[in-house]
This record gives C-alpha cells, structure tokens and sequence, in this order.
C-alpha cells in the first residue's frame, strides 16, 4: 500500500501561510463564471484553485477547460464525493485532468480533495448507498494512492474494493486532501489524509480542529496534515451579494457540528428553525450581516486581509477564498484588491502571503502589525 505524498498539496511547502481561490456554485450567475474566475486567480498568482462538483460540470471535464484556459495555477479537483465515484474512475479522471491539459509536462500541480457529500447527493442524485462514511473514506484514500502511483489496483475492504486496473498515465505523490468536520472524519483525515479542509467556519473553530487534528496524528506517529479551510469573501455587502451569501449559509444552519457553532455565536434561534424544516429562502432573509462578518471575509481589502491572518494564526496553512460573484463578476474586483497577498515568495511558489495588502501592516508572517459550493464539505458525518 502507497502511503502519503511526499509532495505536500500543490501551492507551497508546509508550513507557507497560503491563499488561493475556490471556483463557488453560484446558482444565480452562468454556470461558465467558473473559468473566469479561474483566469482571474490565475493571472493575480493565487497559491491553488479548488474545483468542486455540484449541479453544473464534471469536476474532471471543468478542470481540464481550466487547465487549458490557464498558465500557471496548482489545481485541486473536490471535494469530491468519495461515495459517488470509485478510486478507480477518480484517479483516471485526475490522469486525464493532468495528460490533457499537460501539467504533466509542466510541471503543474493537479491533485485531489476527497468528502463524504450527503445522502441528498450520494444516494439521492446518484444512487449509491451511503453507508459508514468515515469508514469508506478511509478505505477509499488507501486504494487511491497506490493507483495513482502507477500500481496495478488490489484492493479489499468492506467498502471499498478495486482489482485489475493500472493507469497508463501514473501521477504518483499525489497530494490527498480529505474534508471534515465531525470527530469520525477529522480522525480519518489526520491518519491517512495529506490535508484536511473546512468550510465556512471560524477562526476559532479552525483552532480547535487544528489541535484535534494534530493530536490524532500524533498519536499514531504521523506528521500532522496541513489544514485548509473555505470562506466567503467580499469587498462589499450589497443587496445582491447579501443575497447570494444568504442562499449559501442557509444550507450550514441545521447540520450537526455547524449548528452547535452558529448557536456560539448567538445564533440559536435561526439553528432550531432551519432545525425545525423552515424554508431556506424564509430563513434567508433572517441572516444578519454579522453572522456573514463571523465565517467569512468582508471588505475592504484591509480588513480582508487581517481575517486571513487570523484563520493563518489558528492554524490554517491554506484560506481558500470563495468570491461573491452577484455584484463583482468573477470576482475580478476582490482577487485584484487581494493580489498583493500572494506575491510570489523566496521560493519561487506563488500564492505564498507576501507582504500585505497596503494599510494592513500584514507581515509574511500573517501577524497583523509586522450556492452551494462542492460535494463533500457540508455537514458531519455519522460517527463510524
């Protein structure tokens, strides 16, 4: 059995203070907003892009147009639904991303994000069971590695199992990023995962998970993971962009583990009814601004970039910023303003936090003074 990548996940040693960008599902914007978001990470040196599934393209067929459409950019594909497809179809899809678009003859940085997704989606959309995800997580990143290294697949679990395929276009030393949140998975993610990513949450959540995360590597001899997490970021809130964050959050009110946080931050009532089945697009119109202020990045661009430095002081290695598109299309505007973030550092990898947006006195350290998006990251899993 192959074990982690020696690699470290694409855009930066461990260790580096990264920001990078994640392609969001907005369902109120064209659905091919996803690659010209991708043009605009691209052209302003953002350490990696995250391209997800939901309701619009095939992750693999959307990386490779972002591939061809881009120079330079480190692609991470997922969270992808680890119950959905197999570790067969997921590391031909990957080989295919990184041939086709040649990253592998230049040296581009494709690799992959792996979640449990919901039963909405595993067995509701694509008729699969969903069953022990922690379990098949775990199953799934062991038969993964040694396909992509190149290996001819054997694998048997009680739910995964792969036997016979060889790709003839290995990508050995993949990176593997697996999402979590609750305690099943973020103990997987730490034991077999190169990465672990959240979403949507606090700096002090991300604290939190930060040290479970390390203790559970800990304990069985490992390198901690690096730990990555998602937010929603904009320069202003508008109406339209008010609307649009709304739409997202609402669907992180009643899961387990999200709730719990929201109702920290005195927001209990809007947990027990989303709990209770009230309307989304009811609850919606509920969400103060300073719930979006608490889980996300709010401009201007200063203030943007000292809440990236506290997710970086909690422990995150990675923020993936998730532009608001409804009034900033393809967030042109917000990875402008925030470009100065990611110079290109002494290592030559870009994305890398630089010297600060002006005004913010942000230092490389990250210390202040020197839709819906894809499968796999909303909810806890059942603890098995």
């Amino acid at each position: 059995m192959s074990g982690p990548s020696t690699a470290g996940p694409s855009g930066g040693a461990s260790g580096s203070a990264e920001v990078g960008v994640v392609t969001p599902f907005w369902l109120d914007r064209p659905d091919t907003e996803a690659v010209d978001i991708a043009v605009q990470a691209d052209r302003h040196g953002f350490a990696t892009l995250w391209i997800g599934e939901m309701a619009t393209f095939d992750a693999f067929a959307l990386a490779t147009a972002v591939g061809l459409a881009t120079e330079r950019i480190p692609l991470r594909i997922g969270p992808l639904a680890a119950g959905v497809r197999g570790p067969v179809a997921v590391a031909l899809g990957l080989s295919s991303v990184a041939t086709l678009t040649g990253a592998t003859l230049t040296g581009r940085a494709v690799d992959i994000a792996l979640g449990a997704s919901s039963p909405a989606i595993v067995t509701g959309w694509h008729d699969r069971p969903f069953a022990a995800p922690a379990t098949r997580m775990r199953e799934f990143v062991r038969a993964l590695r040694p396909v992509l290294a190149g290996q001819r697949a054997d694998f048997d679990g009680s739910q995964v199992r792969a036997h016979g395929f060889r790709l003839r276009a290995p990508v050995p030393d993949t990176p593997v990023t697996v999402a979590a949140f609750g305690p099943a998975m973020t103990r997987v993610a730490a034991e077999e995962a190169d990465q672990v990513v959240l979403n949507m949450v606090t700096p002090e959540q991300v604290a939190r998970v930060r040290a479970q995360v390390d203790a559970f590597a800990g304990a069985v001899g490992r390198p901690a993971p690096r730990l990555a997490v998602w937010v929603p970021a904009a320069l202003e809130l508008d109406a339209a962009t008010l609307r649009q964050l709304a739409g997202q959050l609402t669907v992180y009110l009643a899961p387990p583990g999200y709730g719990e946080m929201f109702t920290e931050l005195g927001h209990g009532e809007l947990v027990a009814r989303a709990r209770a089945g009230a309307p989304r697009s009811e609850l919606a119109g509920q969400i103060p601004a300073e719930l979006f202020d608490a889980v996300g990045l709010l401009g201007p661009a200063s203030r943007i970039a000292d809440r990236i430095a506290a997710y970086h002081r909690a422990g995150a290695d990675h923020v993936g910023v998730v532009p608001a598109t409804a009034a900033d299309p393809a967030g042109a505007n917000l990875l402008a303003a925030l470009s100065p973030l990611v110079g290109t550092g002494a290592s030559g990898a870009p994305g890398v936090l630089g010297a600060g947006v002006p005004g913010t006195g942000a230092g490389p350290s990250g210390a202040p003074g020197a839709g819906v998006l894809g499968a796999g990251v909303v909810g806890a899993e059942p603890a098995r």
